[in-house]
């Protein structure tokens, strides 16, 4: 189906969930357990992925980042975690396990799509076998894409700034 692929013709996999009255997913957040659909579409969209509401501020769009997940000083930061808004920037950071009260921010101004993170398939004797899955995101334009299920998004964050929780402006 169309709605299995995303803006640049990548597979994803299918998950149920509960959609309200107004368009949006319902219930609480499971914070390990990525939804592919509720992620894909906060990252093509940059909603904030608690609210599913927009994340884009004037200031710039917000993204939170794991102790140790990504370096501020690396030439190229990547990222799966959907952005946040400001009114629950604070709340992703002490709820989310792998933020662990301690994230990295960044302030970007330019989050152009980078690639997808799932498994990736092969065509063997036995037919169509799954390989094993990495973290590793394969990037949009890669001749393996063909051959790939995703799971998660990921974008690729330029002209940004790192910030604390402390530094972002009430919502």
């Amino acid at each position: 189906m169309a709605q299995d692929r995303d803006l640049r013709g990548v597979l994803w996999g299918r998950c149920s969930q509960t959609i309200g009255t107004g368009g949006l997913p319902t219930g609480r957040p499971r914070w390990r357990m990525v939804h592919p659909s509720r992620q894909r579409e906060c990252m093509e969209q940059l909603r904030c992925q608690v609210c599913a509401q927009p994340a884009r501020t004037h200031h710039g769009i917000v993204f939170l980042a794991g102790p140790g997940e990504v370096r501020p000083d690396d030439a190229v930061v990547r990222t799966a975690q959907p952005p946040v808004c400001l009114q629950h920037a604070r709340a992703a950071a002490q709820q989310c396990p792998h933020l662990a009260g301690r994230p990295t921010g960044f302030l970007a101004h330019s989050v152009p799509l980078y690639g997808v993170i799932g498994t990736p398939y092969q065509y063997g004797d036995g037919g169509l076998q799954a390989l094993p899955a990495t973290d590793q995101a394969l990037p949009y334009g890669h001749p393996g894409l063909g051959w790939f299920l995703a799971s998660q998004m990921v974008r690729r964050l330029r002209a940004y700034t790192v910030i604390t929780l402390g530094d972002l402006p009430n919502p």
